[in-house]
């Protein structure tokens, strides 16, 4: 069985991101990038597959620019065996990105797609599900486990208030939540190793897909700043600070 993993770069989660001062989006200029969270989590559980015997291959494929290596080498590094780089210099939505990976699995033909449940750059939780209702295939999204038997994929799914179990036949798509598993470490010898495997660069218009933009963002704003707090000096003017001035009470 292939297994296709995607992956995104995205800021990386240590990092504290500034708003451009035209508040037009994020400041990426100097700022430290790294693989998404939740498509690292989805690379480890494609390699522990492959390392159950129940894949031969995986591949990671990203879109984006030349940049976006870095994270293919990630992936190959914690054991995916190639890589293909979707490159394109367009500033790609999820359903633009759903229509490369579409067309990335129309010529790769793997039985499984696994991917982050979302990116943590826009949380939008929307490839996934946009990839498998393209493709015609099952999916199963917010994974807490993955089992393998045979031509059908198990998953359990966190829900509000429980967990709910559902089979798939294959090919399907499985979108990672964070409780899937805890990745293995990248090492430096590994991260070395993985220029030596292979990694092919697909020009994008090749691909016939349609990229163009479906909404535009108005202002990206950050948070406001949290008020320092307040040290009281027992529990009555604690209560009455609650009750008179938060009005929490």
């Amino acid at each position: 069985m292939k297994i296709l993993v995607p992956v995104k770069r995205v800021v990386d989660a240590n990092v504290k991101v500034r708003v451009k001062p035209d508040k037009s989006g994020v400041d990426l200029a100097n700022i430290k990038m790294a693989i998404n969270p939740f498509d690292e989590i989805a690379v480890e559980e494609a390699v522990r597959l492959k390392e159950a015997g129940h894949a031969a291959e995986v591949v990671a494929v990203s879109c984006g620019v030349d940049a976006c290596q870095d994270v293919l080498r990630t992936a190959l590094a914690a054991g995916a065996d190639r890589g293909i780089l979707v490159r394109t210099d367009a500033q790609l939505q999820p359903l633009a990105v759903a229509r490369l990976l579409a067309a990335i699995v129309r010529r790769e033909i793997p039985q499984l797609v696994i991917l982050g449940k979302q990116a943590i750059d826009d949380d939008c939780n929307q490839t996934g599900q946009m990839l498998a209702a393209m493709l015609g295939w099952p999916q199963a999204t917010f994974a807490s486990k993955v089992r393998v038997e045979g031509d059908r994929v198990t998953v359990a799914r966190d829900i509000d208030g429980g967990i709910e179990t559902v089979q798939l036949a294959l090919p399907a798509v499985v979108t990672a939540d964070l409780r899937l598993n805890e990745p293995r470490f990248v090492s430096l010898p590994n991260l070395m190793k993985s220029k030596k495997k292979r990694l092919d660069v697909v020009p994008a218009e090749t691909l016939g897909a349609d990229l163009s933009p479906r909404w535009t963002t108005l202002a990206v704003n950050p948070p406001p700043q949290r008020q320092p707090g307040v040290l009281v000096k027992d529990a009555a003017e604690l209560v009455h600070r609650l009750r008179h001035e938060a009005n929490v009470i």
